[in-house]
């Protein structure tokens, strides 16, 4: 069977994601398998939907949560997982919002291109081509040249970012044929080029790259992957955010210290003597939900466990009101009219608890969970061998190239059940 160009069958892991021959033996070993009768695949994915076009998301968000999905779907799935499509829509309501969508991204692409030729060339910039003062770099090793001098600071703030996101991109996923080719490549950078002018509140940062990568390699269209790419922003965008007195985790970062301090006191207490009780090594975990502890394959399963246990059926229109609600908005929106067992059947494991439990002041991302699952499995390590935060950052190194994604996910869903018990006393 071929499903968009893609062979699924029996196709293996590595026909989807090429690895290059000189670097098989440097990457991760991938634990990931589709398993039939668990993983999410193309039969059943396409039977889950009416014959106008309703998704039956409670059935697809079991068997995700069991195991995963196929990768000859994996960008389809995800477009739901994210809130980019209703579930309650039909084929014919996402056709225009998918057409709509490819417009305004083509808008916003040509916009960047009048300011940058380079954009949708299949090439991309790796080195400066103006500088801080908005004059030209005549001696860039790029093949385009800015010719003005650039007096706009909007303009100016974006143009600068430009190579650094040609840097970052020359070294994602480097070990994937696929960015062997550079229209491939080009066609990241477009993404993140086009993303850091539309959202100049957050720019470009670094990671975003990991982020916006297996969009690229799932989707074919580039605003199909675009939008895909946005909507995981709107999860993380927050996590980017930085200033000279902040990160952008750190949130994250204060409500895993509040974690682990409430499900294992003895652990955090240890963390803290050693100096380490802001869990500043957890940051490059949260910062790109774990893209460099996992394989490429395992870590794109971990985000749809994520997704699928984190899912909220109000997602699509949460996000289609409006970016500028406020956060009490946002709760009225996502909370259901009842405890319906068919109704709470549309959410994610980790989700429902909030529904069922009313907590809604302590509201985390699962991700937090996962860190906490990871320190919880090497606790007696940490206390006994960890007498300084280096220790620990080996300790978790060494745990993290070892992982089993669903078990971690098993794990964080105990953590959290643990600890909104303690929040509610």
């Amino acid at each position: 069977m071929v499903l968009c160009g893609i062979p699924t069958g029996d196709a293996e892991i590595g026909d989807f994601y090429p690895i290059r021959p000189e670097c098989q033996a440097d990457v991760p070993k991938t634990r990931f398998r589709p398993r039939a009768g668990k993983t999410l695949s193309a039969r059943r994915w396409h039977a889950a939907f009416s014959e106008d076009g309703h998704l039956d998301i409670a059935k697809v968000l079991r068997r995700i949560q069991r195991g995963g999905v196929h990768p000859a779907i994996k960008g389809l799935v995800w477009e739901f997982l994210l809130g980019c499509f209703d579930p309650n829509s039909t084929f014919e309501d996402r056709n225009e919002i998918r057409q709509r969508r490819r417009e305004q991204y083509n808008n916003w692409k040509a916009e960047c291109k009048e300011m940058c030729p380079i954009i949708g060339s299949g090439s991309f910039i790796k080195t400066p081509v103006i500088g801080d003062d908005g004059h030209p770099i005549t001696d860039s090793d790029e093949g385009w040249h800015a010719s003005d001098v650039v007096i706009d600071k909007k303009v100016l703030q974006w143009m600068l970012t430009l190579h650094q996101i040609g840097l970052d991109v020359v070294r994602t996923d480097q070990s994937l044929e696929f960015y062997q080719n550079e229209v491939n490549s080009a066609k990241l950078w477009d993404i993140l080029a086009v993303y850091s002018w539309v959202d100049m509140d957050i720019g470009y940062m670094q990671g975003m790259n990991d982020i916006c990568s297996p969009m690229v390699i799932l989707l074919e269209n580039d605003a199909d992957a675009y939008w895909c790419f946005e909507h995981a922003m709107r999860r993380l965008r927050e996590n980017f955010r930085t200033s000279t007195t902040s990160i952008g985790v750190q949130t994250q970062l204060s409500t895993l210290s509040q974690v682990i301090k409430t499900v294992d006191p003895k652990l955090h207490q240890h963390l803290e003597d050693l100096d380490g009780g802001e869990y500043l090594f957890a940051f490059r975990m949260l910062m790109v939900l774990f893209r460099r502890e996992f394989s490429f394959v395992d870590s794109l399963y971990l985000w749809e466990l994520m997704w699928a246990m984190e899912y909220n059926p109000n997602i699509f229109t949460m996000y289609e009101e409006s970016k500028e609600a406020d956060e009490e908005e946002e709760k009225e929106v996502a909370a259901p009219a009842s405890n319906n067992k068919q109704q709470l059947q549309q959410y994610g494991k980790f989700e429902r608890k909030y529904v069922q439990t009313g907590i809604t002041d302590q509201h985390s991302a699962l991700s937090i969970f996962l860190v906490a699952s990871i320190l919880e499995a090497k606790n007696k390590k940490i206390l006994k061998e960890a007498k300084g935060l280096d220790d620990v950052v080996q300790i978790l190194g060494d745990a993290t190239g070892n992982l089993d994604a669903k078990k971690v996910c098993q794990e964080a869903l105990k953590i959290h059940k643990k600890y909104l018990s303690q929040a509610k006393k």
